[in-house]
């Protein structure tokens, strides 16, 4: 801190005074020095502000043409309206099938939304409102328009032509916020298989998707998390042969005059479902409601292919043959007895419309023959626990563990007492309820070399490995050369499942309904056909399952497996196993002409 010099220093007055000299010159020239001094540091001052504004200068300049150079060299875009508030969820994954096709996606739309304070003519918005949207109440819109409300939902989603005529009335008032909507292109395809979706949260200006049903809602957290976004959910199923199965099912349904249908087509080896058909079915785009009523299968959101639990008849029967085999008391040549009636106690076990197939049948003409009497012995000597044991491994005591959210609903209708009458009737396929997918499942287990399967709708990527040993593979062997004698026999009940080049094995099961009230129906049936194919090295099997089917070209009303869901299947077959890569086996040139040789 500097201390200021006094203009008369009073040292300096005295001896001026004693020289006799002007006292006041001394104060001048102080009062000068002082000036200077000041005038200096003004000077030093401005100097050091003008550097530092000409620096700013500088820098300003230097960012400005910076950025003029990097907006230069970047693509010119067009402007992005920027909306207030946060979105509420990032974009859901992709559904696409095995090949990577779509099957479920996103677009962008809009919601339609009121602010009625701001609306010019709120009658006439409302009428043309109407007009735009039928099913909107005139009314109802004009008391809410000239109310107090400040804010009214009008329409969750609408398509681009809807947002222009709104947008042609001209009113202020009625405002649209940008959203997402899931997409379904295919329509009803694979409907029971994704399901749907619905909104979650809200806002004016996004809105949370979230699973409603099928694979959508039991796979939501994978489809919802944002690191998903670029990896689409891949399922199993293969969209030409779905497209393929349920063409041929809906056809066959309305041919034969059925109330519904159920297919279902499976990798034998790894549990992919390839295709999974229920017939009535939706369209997952506007998803309808779900009514309550006596019969949930009649509703077209039932999915009759792993909720519908039905008596699957006589597909059973190659369960307690196999088992048969497995446990050493019987070979498919052994003799089992088969005269009519089975007695138990006060029960009388017979055939399928009065047959007798005579005194014996052997193991396989049991299953050729589809003898109830036959299989009612087989079962006798297996009993109870090693029956239920046995079925439990194959996985009738619970739900399938399939990715879909109705999957827990369609669990097996066992036995309250499980007797040894059960016992034998279950042998045949009566007393036991389970679905479509279940019976699939099984198949697969039974003849895939003898080693369990999980049924499930995502793709394997590499090696499966293989479940626990259920059968022995000669035994599982055994069980489809059984199969195949009752396609290729004519007197076996599955022949017009018979397709040229592909050696086909299966089992036809035809079961009368249960009465809500007890007891069975007399003119309705739930009809059967499990194939599996190719039978010597097998790839795949097939369940189609008709609801009240009738054939009606002959002098009565057939109502048997054999007659309705054996031609369906074999078609679904011809068509679908070029699809999936299966050669038909055709004779050689050289063995057609050693065949025309012979002949001559």
């Amino acid at each position: 801190m500097s201390i200021r010099t006094p203009l008369r220093p009073l040292a300096r007055v005295l001896a001026a005074r004693s020289r006799g000299e002007n006292p006041d010159a001394i104060e001048r020239e102080n009062l000068r020095l002082r000036h200077e001094e000041m005038r200096d540091r003004s000077r030093l001052r401005a100097e050091g502000r003008l550097l530092v504004l000409g620096l700013c200068f500088v820098s300003a300049f230097v960012v400005v043409g910076a950025r003029m150079g990097q907006v230069a060299a970047t693509v010119p875009e067009e402007p992005r309206a920027e909306a207030s508030g946060t979105p509420i969820l990032a974009q859901r994954a992709d559904i696409v099938d095995r090949n990577g096709r779509i099957l479920a996606t996103n677009r962008v739309t809009n919601s339609l939304y009121a602010q009625p304070q701001e609306m010019i003519d709120p009658v006439h918005a409302a009428e043309e409102l109407v007009r735009i949207f039928p099913d909107l109440d005139r009314e109802r819109l004009i008391r809410d328009f000239t109310g107090k409300r400040k804010f009214l939902w009008i329409k969750k989603k609408i398509a681009p032509e809807q947002q222009q005529a709104v947008h042609d009335i001209g009113e202020p008032g009625l405002l649209f916020g940008p959203r997402e909507e899931r997409l379904y292109p295919n329509g009803k395809l694979a409907a029971h298989v994704l399901g749907g979706t619905k909104f979650g949260r809200e806002g004016v200006m996004s809105a949370e998707i979230v699973g409603q049903a099928g694979i959508e809602k039991q796979m939501d957290a994978y489809l919802r998390d944002p690191a998903n976004g670029d990896q689409p959910l891949q399922l199993s199923i293969d969209l030409t042969v779905q497209s393929t199965v349920r063409e041929v099912l809906d056809g066959g349904m309305r041919m034969l005059g059925a109330k519904g249908a159920a297919a279902v087509m499976m990798d034998i080896h790894t549990g992919e479902i390839i295709s999974l058909v229920s017939l009535p079915d939706f369209d997952p785009n506007s998803r309808p409601e779900f009514f309550e009523g006596k019969d949930p299968s009649a509703n077209p959101r039932f999915n009759r292919a792993v909720q519908g639990v039905y008596e699957l008849g006589s597909t059973f029967k190659i369960f307690a043959a196999a088992q048969a085999m497995e446990l050493g008391l019987a070979t498919p040549e052994t003799q089992i007895p088969a005269t009519p009636p089975f007695r138990w106690g006060k029960f009388r076990i017979g055939e399928f419309e009065g047959h007798n197939y005579g005194p014996f049948l052997s193991l396989k003409g049991m299953i050729m023959k589809s003898s109830n009497v036959a299989t009612a012995h087989v079962a006798q000597q297996i009993g109870v626990e090693r029956q239920q044991a046995f079925l439990k491994s194959l996985g009738f005591f619970e739900p399938t563990a399939v990715e879909l959210s109705e999957a827990p609903s369609g669990k097996p209708l066992l036995p309250a007492h499980w007797s040894e009458l059960s016992t034998l009737t279950i042998g045949y396929g009566h007393g036991l309820s389970a679905s479509p997918l279940h019976l699939a499942t099984a198949y697969s287990s039974l003849l895939n070399g003898g080693t369990k399967v999980t049924p499930t709708l995502l793709k394997h990527e590499g090696y499966v490995a293989k479940g626990e040993r259920i059968v022995r593979e000669d035994v599982s062997a055994a069980a489809r050369d059984m199969l195949r004698a009752v396609v290729a026999d004519p007197a076996g009940t599955a022949s017009f499942a018979e397709v040229p080049g592909y050696r086909i094995g299966g089992k036809t099961g035809t079961a009368d309904k249960p009465k809500p009230t007890g007891g069975y129906y007399e003119d309705k049936t739930i009809n059967t056909f499990a194939a599996v194919y190719p039978v010597d090295d097998p790839k795949y099997v097939l369940i189609v399952t008709l609801d009240e089917a009738v054939e009606t070209s002959g002098p009565k009303p057939r109502r048997t497996a054999g007659w309705t869901a054996v031609p369906v299947a074999g078609e679904v077959i011809r068509r679908t196993a070029p699809l999936m890569g299966l050669r038909p086996e055709i004779e050689t040139p050289s063995q057609a002409g050693l065949t025309l040789t012979a002949t001559h």
